[in-house]
């Protein structure tokens, strides 16, 4: 008998659209080798978990598609009050170099801020 194997399962699409400087401070993940973002979500994921996410960034009008892995989950009910959600490393290829200039580019000095994040 042959064994079967469950097919991989494909990444979830995540949109997300960002239309603050402050929105996109707080959830962008710069200490992350390849950076990341917060996604909100009530959605459950495992850290590991591959997503696929369109990325809109204030007033471009252009989605950006990014793959990335979860690398950060805060669950329901969190300390707090922080927002449930995901925290995803972008994959260190193209789309994920191209956000990660891009939303640096967008907040510039404001990345050595002290202010909180939906992560640290």
């Amino acid at each position: 008998m042959s064994e079967v194997k469950p097919a991989p399962q494909r990444p979830s699409v995540l949109s997300l659209n960002i239309n603050s400087k402050s929105a996109l401070y707080a959830a962008f993940m710069p200490h992350l080798r390849h950076g990341g973002i917060f996604i909100p979500t009530t959605r459950a994921y495992s850290l590991g978990d591959e997503v696929f996410m369109l990325l809109s960034l204030m007033d471009d009008p252009t989605k950006l598609p990014i793959a990335g892995t979860v690398i950060w989950v805060t669950p329901a009910g969190a300390q707090n009050g922080r927002a449930q959600g995901i925290g995803v490393h972008f994959n260190d290829d193209e789309s994920g170099q191209e956000a990660r200039r891009k939303i640096e580019g967008l907040l510039g000095g404001v990345l050595q801020s002290a202010r909180p994040t939906h992560t640290l």
